[in-house]
């Protein structure tokens, strides 16, 4: 007998600041779902766990927006989201809130834990300060001009023209979300998770997961290759986890430090809500548990390093053993864009359609390798050319003939052929290979595996051709019916993990005895089915007409021309920006030769970094490697300077730092970045803040 599992699974606790879209379901919550219905049918020990992020700023601004308190904004998220879940049958054992005493008090104690152990550093950095509103602004409370493309509307951590990742020091023009006006710059201090001490652990952890995707494995690799710097875990917030220290008022955590706690204290809810509290432990704690985040690929970072790193800095956690994440799914050709309503919202969709259909449609078109497209036109034809037109057809023709020539009972006692036995057979193995492709994570695959079964379904009952032996071997006729109501079983399990509501409407129409669940996955071929009376027949799939979708393709063309209209208006702003910056610079009397703009300028970012470490580079007499300090992360810079220093004579300096350059091989060895000097003909000298208290990571503009 096959030794029993025992499973966590966790999906990315989604943010309680908007409803959820098809986006989402597609890449954390509808694969997960779908291996959680398997091992259940499987007889494993199974807990599904998930809750509403419910802290960060998108909460914070979409409730300053609406005019509410966060509170209030995710406690009605938290309500809708839950719901949608219900209504597309995503089954949790848990669906928690990180708002819950139960998880302030959980990350609050990593947190404390990890300050007790050592394991945290305290630093001073600049902040952008809003005088009128007196608090400090997170990178999303700042607005400016992107350093990098001249983006008008670029937000504090990243530009979303160009992409680029931004410190909010860097925008040009900054200006407050939440005031309108000029931020000033101000000195606070945050405690920072070394991500450097874990990097060794994390490598080789993860150098044991030969059988992880791709996209998780080069994600981790580039961020090692780059070398993991400090991570704060605080921030300067009223909303949120409040940090348990002394004189840390108005600083909490860091919504990417607590909302993979919210696993845990999720864990804990869910094991105090059964009785037993203590039977977390169970799952977070035992090593025979299996522990599988699902999640889409922009949470890779925070699942694949971050989390472990603390789960590493606490006594006795688990370690992911899986994190199948998923590419994005687009929507009829484009990227979805939520905050210009180019999203198929989950609500909307409920009111409307049937949840299986999305089930279907999305499981067979899966981002799992690459991103994936889904249409209208795609929901409408896997409705009717194959949830109808093949797995609802065999089964009408079934269940039709049965109550019209055998009073809706399954023949007993009947002598099967080999034509009998081989279809059956193929059940058989239709259930092997489709549960072994769902625990690989290749649900595309297994969803297709699923519906050739009831292709083979209707070539059987073709082959066997049952309107005609009813009038000329009512025995053999019977025969026939008892093998397709075995099939039927089958194809109840089979597809119970894709499009559960159709499972069990189909379960209760065949009357099929005791529970759907009563039968594992891998008996369900064989389970007996003789002698049972089918309830009135009923059909199972409609047909979706082009009536019924044209409304959606038309607000989702009204958003296409709303957006095209938006974003030529952005192009237009951002080239009357260029031709008035090329205009200012032109006007410039008297320009020397090579003149750049401010513009240009402001392109190169330049920060304060501290070299913590420095040695000769073998055989290249001119170059020093150093190791530098910038604040939220480290570097390994070579610089030309070892003909004028020694390596005990620069560490510890302050130097300037030119940031956004391409990395270089220099002797082998990357170089991360380039330290300003001042160059004579016999002389070379570092650039340095000595005569200043200024902390590494300060921009200097």
């Amino acid at each position: 007998m096959t030794k029993k599992r025992k499973i966590l699974v966790t999906s990315a606790l989604p943010y309680s600041n908007g409803p959820i879209h098809i986006g989402h379901i597609a890449g954390a919550y509808l694969p997960a779902d779908i291996f959680v219905r398997y091992h259940r049918l499987k007889g494993d020990d199974v807990v599904f766990i998930c809750g509403a992020d419910e802290h960060g700023v998108p909460i914070t601004i979409a409730a300053r927006k609406r005019g509410i308190t966060p509170q209030q904004l995710v406690d009605e998220y938290y309500v809708l989201n839950r719901d949608s879940f219900a209504g597309l049958g995503i089954k949790f054992d848990n669906f928690s809130r990180t708002s819950l005493p139960i998880h302030h008090a959980t990350s609050q104690e990593f947190f404390l834990k990890m300050h007790r152990d050592g394991k945290l550093v305290s630093k001073e950095s600049k902040q952008f300060y809003d005088e009128e509103h007196k608090m400090f602004l997170a990178d999303r409370y700042v607005q400016g001009t992107c350093p990098h493309c001249g983006n008008t509307n670029a937000r504090g951590d990243q530009c979303e023209k160009c992409g680029s990742w931004l410190d909010p020091l860097s925008l040009i023009n900054p200006r407050s979300v939440i005031s309108g006006t000029v931020p000033v710059v101000k000195s606070t201090t945050h405690w920072y998770l070394p991500m450097a001490r874990f990097q060794k652990d994390l490598e080789e952890w993860l150098a044991t997961k030969k059988d992880w995707k791709d996209n998780v494995m080069n994600y981790c690799g580039g961020w090692f290759k780059e070398g993991l710097g400090d991570r704060a875990i605080t921030r300067d917030l009223e909303w949120g986890i409040p940090v348990p220290l002394p004189d840390s008022e108005g600083k909490v955590l860091y919504v990417w430090f607590d909302a993979p706690i919210g696993y845990i204290s999720a864990t804990k809810e869910w094991a105090e809500k059964i009785g037993e509290p203590e039977r977390w432990k169970d799952y977070w704690k035992n090593p025979e548990c299996e522990l599988i985040h699902f999640i889409g690929k922009d949470n890779i970072v925070f699942h694949a390093i971050f989390f472990p790193a603390v789960l590493m800095a606490q006594d006795g956690y688990n370690l992911p053993s899986q994190i199948p994440a998923n590419e994005f799914l687009n929507l009829e050709g484009r990227k979805l864009s939520t905050s210009r309503d180019y999203a198929v919202w989950v609500p909307d969709y409920l009111k409307s359609f049937a949840p299986d259909i999305l089930r279907y449609t999305l499981a067979a078109n899966l981002p799992e390798n690459k991103d994936a497209d889904f249409s209208w036109k795609t929901l409408q034809r896997c409705n009717n050319d194959e949830l109808a037109n093949i797995l609802g057809n065999f089964i009408n023709r079934t269940v039709t003939f049965l109550g019209k020539y055998f009073d809706g009972k399954v023949p007993e006692n009947v002598k099967l052929s080999a034509e009998d036995e081989a279809v059956i057979d193929e059940m058989r193995l239709g259930l092997q290979e489709t549960g072994d492709l769902i625990d690989h994570y290749k649900n595309r695959q297994a969803v297709g595996r699923a519906m050739d079964m009831a292709r083979a379904a209707n070539r059987y009952y073709d082959a066997m051709e049952p309107w005609k032996l009813r009038k000329e071997d009512m025995e053999r006729c019977g025969a026939v019916m008892y093998t397709c109501a075995r099939i039927i079983r089958a194809l109840n399990t089979v597809f119970h993990p894709f499009i559960p509501f159709f499972a069990d409407s189909l379960f209760d129409m065949m009357n099929f005895p005791g529970k759907l669940t009563d039968a594992e996955w891998d008996d369900a071929w064989k389970e007996e089915v003789a002698g049972i009376t089918i309830k009135e027949p009923r059909i199972l799939f409609s047909k979706l007409e082009d009536k019924d979708i044209a409304p959606e393709l038309e607000r989702l063309a009204k958003a296409v021309e709303r957006m095209e209209k938006e974003e030529a208006a952005e192009k237009k702003a951002a080239d009357e920006y260029a031709k008035s910056a090329s205009e200012k610079a032109a006007s410039v009397p008297s320009a020397p030769e090579g003149v750049i703009t401010i513009e240009e300028l402001g392109k190169v970012i330049l920060k304060v970094g501290r070299i913590l470490e420095a040695e000769n580079v073998p055989k290249a007499d001119k170059l020093l490697k150093l190791k530098v300090d910038l604040g939220g992360e480290t570097r390994q810079i070579l610089a030309g300077i070892a003909l004028y220093y020694k390596p005990e004579e620069v560490v510890g300096k302050n130097v300037i730092v030119v940031c956004n350059l391409p990395f270089r091989k220099l002797r082998g060895f990357e170089s991360q970045g380039m330290l300003l000097c001042a160059c004579t003909d016999d002389k070379v000298t570092l650039l340095t803040t000595e005569k200043t208290d200024v902390a590494p990571g300060t921009p200097i503009q």
